[in-house]
């Protein structure tokens, strides 16, 4: 069984990071006001294909939820994780 995903919140560069094999996977936002926007995944090709995108973007949620964000997916690997996922339906933006 593969070892879990760990995803860390860099607050200082707003993106969360997660780190494998020496190459760091990262999403990108932005806060403003009571919404966080999801503006950037970017999955080195050396370690794609393992849910690291998956992880970010679940992360990126919980803390959306944990903070009373609305989500504002303008990155298309979110924006489809979204569309997948009617559970977090309630934290997209209006």
């Amino acid at each position: 069984m593969p070892a879990p995903i760990k995803v860390t919140n860099n607050q200082q560069s707003s993106r969360f990071e997660s780190e494998a094999e020496g190459h760091t996977a990262v999403l990108a936002y932005e806060i403003g006001g009571n919404r966080i926007t999801l503006t950037h995944t970017r999955v080195p090709e050396a370690i794609a294909g393992r849910g690291i995108g998956t992880a970010l973007v679940e992360a990126a949620l919980s803390f959306a939820r944990e903070h009373h964000f609305q989500v504002e997916p303008q990155c298309p690997f979110a924006a489809k994780y979204f569309a997948g996922h009617p559970e977090y339906q309630s934290l997209l933006a209006k």
